[in-house]
């Protein structure tokens, strides 16, 4: 099967994280390759996403519009749209606010893992109230 892609990608080793559902959802992710029109994305297991993702690559604080062209096991094939290739939409505020949403988004998962850690150490039926 010969190559089918317009631009060639370059081999890269860099961390992702896609969002879903509006973004009340994320998976973190390696992106092992990327051109302007795509990317390969690696997860630490098989997951089911929807066919369009936002892909956020925080070492460049940029966010992606993506479109999954295949799967295949825990790797996905991604090609983003050609709107999605215009630097000069991307202001930097828009950087930004989606550094500052990871950055929340992170919190909240470090507090839930706090409160399960807290509910497990402190049983909630033997509690007797007087």
């Amino acid at each position: 099967m010969g190559e089918r892609r317009i631009a060639s990608r370059k081999k890269s080793f860099l961390r992702g994280c896609i969002y879903f559902n509006n973004r009340r959802s994320s998976v973190d992710c390696l992106i092992r390759d990327i051109s302007e029109q795509g990317a390969r994305l690696i997860f630490s297991s098989t997951i089911a996403t929807p066919d369009v993702v936002d892909l956020y690559v925080p070492q460049k604080e940029q966010t992606l519009r993506a479109h999954v062209q295949w799967r295949h096991g825990d790797e996905i094939g991604v090609a983003f749209p050609e709107e999605a290739h215009m630097p000069e939409l991307a202001t930097p505020e828009d950087a930004d606010v989606g550094e500052r949403l990871h950055k929340l988004e992170a919190e909240v998962a470090a507090l839930r893992r706090i409160i399960r850690r807290l509910q497990a150490v402190v049983p909630a039926a033997d509690v007797d109230v007087a």
